[in-house]
C-alpha cells in the first residue's frame, strides 16, 4: 500500500526498533511508496509511519529491501549534500563512497542474513536510510 511520507521529527529521531519477519508487510508497503514517488532513491519505514530498522532502495529500476542494515565499514569518505523526502533543508553529512553492509533479506517467510559490498551512489543512499533507522535527521 502507497503510504503518506512522515514529517513528524520527533517520530524521525527516534532508533528504530529490530525489524522481524512478521513486518513484512511494512517492507511491501516502502516497496509501493518508494516506486510510486518520481524523485526517490531510498525510503525508510520510519519515513513511512513505522518505528522500525527496514530500508528500501532504488537501482536500476529494482527496488531492493533490506531488514535490520547496519554499515560494517566504511571507505574514501566525502562530503555531500543530501536532500530528504521528510525534510525541506538539505544537509550536509559525511558519507562513504563504498560500504560494507550486514543486513537480513526476507527469503520465504525467514530473514536471512546477509553482507553485501555497496558502492557510489547506491552506498550513499544506503547510509542515509541506515541514518534513519538510527534516528538521525539528515
Amino acid at each position: 500500500m502507497i503510504k503518506e511520507i512522515v514529517h513528524d521529527q520527533i517520530l524521525l529521531s527516534q532508533v528504530a526498533e529490530p525489524a522481524t519477519a512478521e513486518d513484512a508487510a511494512v517492507a511491501q508497503d516502502l516497496v509501493d511508496t518508494i516506486k510510486s514517488l518520481d524523485d526517490c532513491a531510498c525510503l525508510a519505514a520510519n519515513q513511512i509511519g513505522v518505528n522500525k530498522a527496514i530500508v528500501a532502495y532504488e537501482q536500476k529500476g529494482h527496488v531492493f529491501v533490506l531488514f535490520n542494515p547496519k554499515v560494517l565499514a566504511g571507505m574514501k569518505p566525502f562530503r555531500a549534500q543530501e536532500g530528504c523526502l521528510s525534510l525541506e533543508s538539505v544537509s550536509s553529512v559525511k558519507r562513504f563512497q563504498t560500504v560494507r553492509v550486514s543486513f537480513q533479506e526476507l527469503v520465504g517467510e525467514q530473514l536471512v542474513p546477509r553482507t553485501r559490498t555497496f558502492q557510489d551512489f547506491t552506498a550513499q543512499c544506503v547510509q542515509h536510510g541506515i541514518d534513519h533507522c538510527a534516528g538521525k535527521l539528515v
